[in-house]
């Protein structure tokens, strides 16, 4: 009798033990996970924060699911962020967690400035879900993320710019076709048709150098923005993604034309058609705006056939922006390129006023009157900076001393 009361007595408490997994596992798949959240976070930059399409792409990368294929090329994704948190509970993120993953990311042998990526983008989910309005939703007190160290990056790197001569040997090189792989069977209307491309392509390379405009600006501008009477480029717009949108600083600027700018821009309005307002200065053979992933391919071609250095695309802006420096204020400059702030623009006055105070530098080392001298040749560029205003004038003395 007693093995039979015992024998219940243990079946009873095993259905009891199995009842409350049961239960438990219900409340467990009834609490958000990382990967809840960081849903929520995408949907939320999605519409309501408006972030731009290239921006959102990029965090969507970050955060795919293990075993998701590659978007380009073979294989799958690394998944880092997703395949290490994704399925933990929300609250039970820990800071120890956190750092093991940036850990293994570091582990992979990228640059500080990814992992840094990385943890920036767990701490913007966390702190996305602290906010007042989600607060109760998630369940959380703290950012387990935010305590985790920062990995300290190197400094920016110098910057790589063409000459004026460099970029017209660049912009005659697209212009002849010569970068193009032969085409045994090309029509001659075909043939036509390319050679108006590469004529573009190298009308394109003087815009961009002598304008500074971003690639995504260049794809989308339009003969309307173009003031001819005023020398003036209106920027309002640029591709991001496949969507056309506000610029990268959400604001207006007016480019002045340079002489070789607006030449370029003369010589592609002669074109047999797509001139109108709508049309695209910059497009493909049927008016359509060009394919930012062909341009780059084009650009590097035509680069590597005229035997120049290996400098990316967007150097073409560093190179309009190291050249405007040298005869404007730094202010303007920034205006001019659409730069968040007067820190991205110091970083071309140094090398310019290093280029500037060479002669005063050769003086300085010879024996008579040196000091005067190089007091006197120091004298143009004070003059530039009493132009700003007093907060400016404190920002480019402090940057450059």
């Amino acid at each position: 009798m007693g093995e039979l009361v015992r024998a219940a007595e243990a079946e009873a408490a095993e259905r009891r033990t199995r009842a409350e997994r049961a239960v438990d596992q219900m409340e467990r798949a009834a609490r958000p996970t990382f990967r809840d959240l960081a849903l929520a976070w995408l949907n939320h930059l999605a519409a309501v924060a408006d972030v731009k399409p290239s921006t959102l792409r990029n965090y969507r990368a970050m955060l795919t699911e293990p075993g998701t294929p590659r978007l380009r090329g073979s294989g799958q994704g690394l998944a880092r962020i997703m395949g290490g948190l994704g399925d933990t509970l929300i609250v039970e993120v820990t800071t120890p967690q956190v750092a093991e993953l940036l850990d293994r990311v570091a582990a992979d042998g990228v640059t500080r400035r990814t992992v840094n990526r990385h943890r920036e983008v767990i701490v913007a989910i966390f702190n996305f879900g602290l906010r007042p309005d989600q607060r109760d939703r998630w369940g959380l007190t703290e950012n387990p993320a935010a305590a985790t160290p920062k990995r300290r990056e190197d400094g920016a790197g110098r910057i790589e710019v063409f000459t004026v001569e460099q970029v017209e040997a660049l912009a005659r090189a697209a212009e002849t076709g010569r970068w193009r792989v032969a085409r045994p069977y090309e029509t001659a209307k075909i043939a036509e048709a390319l050679r108006d491309e590469d004529r573009q392509l190298g009308e394109l390379v003087r815009v961009a150098a002598y304008t500074g405009l971003r690639r995504g600006e260049l794809i989308a501008l339009r003969w309307r923005d173009v003031r001819w009477s005023e020398r003036v480029l209106i920027v309002e717009r640029a591709l991001s993604g496949t969507v056309e949108r506000t610029t990268k600083g959400r604001r207006i600027r007016y480019v002045p034309l340079a002489d070789q700018a607006l030449a370029a821009l003369d010589r592609l309005a002669q074109r047999r058609n797509f001139t109108s307002g709508a049309d695209y200065v910059f497009c493909n053979a049927a008016g359509d705006r060009l394919d930012p992933s062909a341009l780059r391919r084009r650009y590097v071609a035509a680069r590597d056939s005229a035997e120049l250095p290996p400098l990316r695309f967007h150097d073409l802006r560093h190179t309009a922006s190291t050249l405007l420096t040298r005869v404007l204020d730094p202010v303007t400059v920034k205006d001019v390129l659409g730069h968040a702030d007067l820190k991205t623009t110091e970083r071309y006055l140094h090398a310019v006023r290093a280029s500037r105070l060479a002669d005063a530098a050769t003086r300085a080392f010879t024996p008579q009157r040196a000091t005067e001298r190089a007091d006197a040749d120091n004298a143009e560029l004070l003059a530039v900076i009493e132009q700003l205003s007093p907060e400016e004038r404190r920002r480019v003395l402090a940057s450059i001393r």
